[in-house]
C-alpha cells in the first residue's frame, strides 16, 4: 500500500491491465491464506487430545456451552474467597448458610494462597466489585492447578456431618471446573504442552462467562452485583426487607469519596429465592461472602436467626464451628502428648503481618503478664508453645529471644514447615482427598467421562498453620493471642468447642 501511495503522490497513473494484475494478486493473497488458517485448524486439532475435545467438541456451536441445565440438573452458588485462610473460612461458613437457605449446591472452593485476591475495606467503601474479584479468584485457582498445588477447603476442614445430615449438597471447585467447562482437568498433568495450553485457556475463557464479564446469561448464570457497599443479606429478620441499614457512609467520605451507596437490608431467599430472575439460573455467583460486625450492624450478611426454618437453625448451630480433617485434629493432639509431654502455654504471637507489626509491644506485653501470673503460681519451668510469623533467626532482640535464652524457666517449643510431623500430616491429608468423596457429583452425566482427582496437587499442602491451631487447642494452662488477629479467633473457637477432648487435656 505504501508503494502505491509514492507512485500517485508521483503522478503516476495505473492503466487497467495493472489494476487487473493487483486484484489477481490480491485474490491469490486470500486464497494463500485461507489455506494457510485451514492448515493451521488442522495441525491444532490434530495434536490435541481426544480426551480434552471430547467433551467441549459437541458444545462448540452454543453460546454458552458450559451451560448444561438439562444435563446437569442442579442449582449451584459459587463465590469469592480472599484474603487469608482464616478470613477464607468464615466466608465458606457464610456459603454454606446462603446454598442452604436458597437450596443450591454449594461449589467448594480451594485453599487460596494468603492474600492472592483481596477484597479491600467495606467501612470505607473501597472494594473489589463482586465481577472482578469472581475473575481474580477464577484465575488463581487455574493458577494452583497450573503449579500442582490445588486443595480444597473441604481436604482441610471437616464437613462429613453437614453433608451426611443432607443439610446442603456440595460439589468440589476442580470438579465443578470440569463438568461445567466440558474440560479433562486432569490434562493439567500431561506432558503434552499444546493440550496442557488449550485446557488453561478454555478455563479462562469459561470462568470470564461464569464470573458474569458477559452479564447474566438466561437460565444459565445469575451473577449477583450486589456487595458490602449496598447490601446487607437478612432471612426471617423482624426488621424488615428492603429498609436502610443502620451504617451508611458518612457525609464526609460521600463528598471526599464521591460516594453514591446507600445500604439496604435485603432478605436473600425474597430477593434471589423462587419466583425471581436468579431462582432460574443454573449458577448463582456471589462475589465475597465476608462480613464482619461493625458500628452495631454487620457488614455484609445479617443471618443470626431463622424463627421459621428448623433446617436452617440447624444449619447455623453447626456451621458455628467446623473442626480441621481428622489427620490434622489427631497429629496436632500427637504433638502436645509425645513431644511437649506436660502442661503449656499456647502464645499465638502475630508479628509480621499487615497492622500487627506496629503492635510488638502490646503483643508482648500480654504474653508477659500471663508468664508472670503463671510464675507466682508454680516455680517449675512453664513449657510453652510458640505459634509466629517471626522466624526464629530474628528472636533476638526479641521478648521471645529473652524466653529463649531463659531456659531454667521457660521451655519453648515451635513447628516448622519441614518438620517430620507437618510432612506427614500433608501427605496423609493429600492420601485421604476429602474433597472427591464428600462432594456431590451428579448421577446422570450421560457420555461425560469419569472426573477424578489422580494428579493434583503435585506439591504436599501446607499444613502448618492448622497443626498449629489444634496443637494451641490442646494448651491446658491457656491461651495468649494476638489482638485483632483472626488466627486467635479460630484457636478460641476450637478451645471453646473441645477440639483436643478431655481425656487429652487430663493427660497432661
Amino acid at each position: 500500500m505504501r508503494g502505491i501511495v509514492d507512485l500517485n503522490r508521483s503522478g503516476v497513473t495505473f492503466k487497467p491491465w495493472n489494476r487487473r494484475k493487483l486484484q489477481h494478486r490480491s485474490s491469490l493473497f486470500v486464497l494463500s491464506l485461507s489455506l494457510v488458517a485451514l492448515l493451521c485448524f488442522f495441525f491444532y486439532y490434530t495434536h490435541i487430545p481426544s480426551s480434552l475435545l471430547s467433551i467441549s467438541a459437541e458444545n462448540s456451536g452454543a453460546r454458552v456451552p458450559q451451560c448444561r441445565t438439562s444435563t446437569l440438573g442442579q442449582k449451584f452458588l459459587w463465590y469469592a474467597p480472599h484474603s487469608g485462610f482464616s478470613n477464607q473460612l468464615s466466608e465458606f461458613k457464610n456459603a454454606i448458610l446462603m446454598a442452604g437457605i436458597l437450596n443450591r449446591t454449594l461449589i467448594v472452593p480451594p485453599i487460596l494462597d494468603h492474600h492472592a485476591v483481596a477484597l479491600g475495606s467495606c467501612p470505607k467503601f473501597r472494594v473489589l466489585g463482586p465481577k472482578e474479584i469472581r475473575v481474580s479468584v477464577w484465575d488463581h485457582v487455574i493458577e494452583l492447578i497450573r503449579s500442582g498445588r490445588y486443595v480444597s477447603m473441604a481436604d482441610v476442614i471437616d464437613i462429613s456431618s453437614l453433608l451426611s445430615s443432607s443439610l446442603v449438597q456440595a460439589i468440589d471447585f476442580g470438579v465443578f471446573m470440569s463438568l461445567w467447562c466440558g474440560l479433562n482437568i486432569d490434562v493439567a498433568c500431561s506432558t503434552d504442552l499444546n493440550a496442557q495450553s488449550f485446557l488453561f485457556d478454555s478455563l479462562k475463557q469459561c470462568g470470564s462467562l461464569l464470573s458474569g464479564t458477559s452479564g447474566n446469561l438466561d437460565k444459565c448464570l445469575y451473577a449477583v452485583e450486589e456487595d458490602c457497599r449496598t447490601t446487607v443479606w437478612t432471612y426471617q429478620n423482624d426488621n424488615g426487607d428492603g429498609v436502610l441499614d443502620s451504617f451508611q457512609p458518612d457525609e464526609q467520605l460521600k463528598k471526599k469519596k464521591k460516594i453514591p451507596y446507600v445500604r439496604i437490608r435485603r432478605d436473600v431467599f425474597k430477593t434471589l429465592g423462587p419466583g425471581k430472575e436468579a431462582e432460574s439460573a443454573s449458577v448463582l455467583a456471589f462475589g465475597s461472602l465476608f462480613t464482619a460486625p461493625y458500628k452495631g450492624s454487620e457488614l455484609y450478611i445479617d443471618i443470626k436467626k431463622a424463627p421459621g426454618d428448623e433446617r436452617i437453625k440447624t444449619l447455623m448451630e453447626k456451621t458455628e464451628f467446623l473442626p480441621f480433617s481428622p489427620e490434622i485434629v489427631s497429629l496436632g493432639k500427637q504433638f502436645a502428648v509425645n513431644t511437649i509431654k506436660a502442661p503449656f502455654l499456647c502464645a499465638q504471637l502475630r508479628l509480621l503481618d499487615g497492622q500487627f507489626k506496629n503492635h510488638w509491644k502490646a503483643t508482648f506485653l500480654s504474653l508477659k503478664q500471663k508468664l508472670d501470673s503463671l510464675r507466682q503460681q508454680d516455680s517449675q519451668p512453664i513449657h510453652i508453645f510458640v505459634m509466629t510469623d517471626l522466624p526464629k533467626g530474628n528472636w533476638t532482640g526479641s521478648y521471645l529471644g529473652d524466653l529463649a535464652r531463659d531456659s531454667d524457666n521457660y521451655k519453648l517449643y515451635f513447628l516448622q514447615k519441614q518438620d517430620v510431623l507437618v510432612i506427614e500430616t500433608a501427605k496423609k491429608l493429600a492420601a485421604a482427598s476429602h474433597s472427591m468423596k464428600s462432594g456431590s457429583v451428579p448421577s446422570n452425566l450421560g457420555a461425560l467421562p469419569k472426573v477424578e482427582k489422580q494428579c493434583f496437587p503435585h506439591q504436599l499442602p501446607d499444613a502448618l498453620l492448622y497443626i498449629e491451631e489444634t496443637v494451641c487447642s490442646c494448651a491446658s494452662l491457656g491461651f495468649v493471642g494476638t489482638a485483632g488477629s483472626t488466627i486467635a479467633e479460630s484457636i478460641e473457637a476450637m478451645r471453646r468447642f473441645g477440639v483436643c477432648s478431655s481425656q487429652t487435656q487430663t493427660g497432661l
